[in-house]
This record gives C-alpha cells, structure tokens and sequence, in this order.
C-alpha cells in the first residue's frame, strides 16, 4: 500500500505542474473534439478519490458538496471557477492525499460498499479502492496532456 500512496502523491506533483505553469486560458480552455478541460479533470481527480476511498467506506467527504457536484463523474465544465476554488483545489491536491494515507494508517475504513466502476473493475475494499485511484487518476493525467497539446494547436 505505501508504493501506491506514493505513486498518487508523485502523480499529484505533476498535475500541480500543470496547474503552475498552464496559464488560465490554457488550463480553462476546452479544445475541439473534447469535453472538458485541464481544469476540470484535475479537479474531477480531487473529487474522484474522496468519492471512491471516503465514500464508498461509508465516510463523509473531506470536500464540499458543491466540489462534488461540478467534478464528480458525469460532469462537465459549465464556467471557469473562481480564485477561492483554484487555490481550494491547489491545496486539497496535496493535502487529501496525506490524510487518505494517515487515515489509513489509523485504520479508520472499517466498512466498504462493493462497487462496479465504468470499465468493470470491481472494488470490494478500500484497498481496491485506492489501487483503482491510482489507475483513474493515471487515465486523467493522459488526458490532461492531450489537452494541453491541444490547447497549444
């Protein structure tokens, strides 16, 4: 388990690379033949592991609901965030993480609904889990670069 929190969290620098060095219209800007942006799908990775670890233990989020509701599976960017949320998603990009890893570590994830993801790998505990969010978020920073390549044609 600990290669895997530390693979999600060497994946999380390079996405906060992104976010660094990608100016605002770039990072906002959603190419033709695509339906999001770089924004978005950092964004959806911050609210996608909290959903699969803490959410499908039976947990409350370490998110808000509206976090929740404009980047979890299913949406799409409707308008540019403000300030306030980039510098909440810089900072929960991070920071989650290393709580998923300490709340691990004092083995808080008890309980676990079973659940089928869309490209039918099941997950039955919170390890599967967390190997799956490494997958996903691994999937989204493929993504993430061919949008940036995109963004630059």
């Amino acid at each position: 388990m600990e290669n895997l929190f530390t693979i999600i969290q060497q994946n999380r620098k390079v996405l906060g690379h992104f976010l660094k060095n990608t100016d605002s219209d770039a990072l906002f800007t959603i190419p033709k033949g695509f339906n999001n942006n770089i924004w978005w799908n950092i964004a959806h990775v911050v609210v996608t592991e909290q959903k699969l670890v803490y959410g499908l233990s039976g947990l409350p989020l370490n998110i808000s609901g509206d976090l929740v509701q404009k980047y979890q599976k299913g949406s799409f960017p409707t308008e540019n965030p403000g300030e306030t949320e980039i510098e909440e998603i810089k900072g929960l990009l991070f920071s989650l993480p290393e709580k998923t890893k300490a709340d691990y570590q004092k083995d808080i994830f008890k309980e676990f609904k079973s659940y089928m993801t869309t490209p039918k790998v099941p997950l039955n505990s919170v390890e599967d889990a967390i190997a799956f969010n490494v997958f996903h978020e691994g999937l989204h920073l493929g993504s993430i670069m061919a949008l940036a390549r995109a963004v630059k044609s």
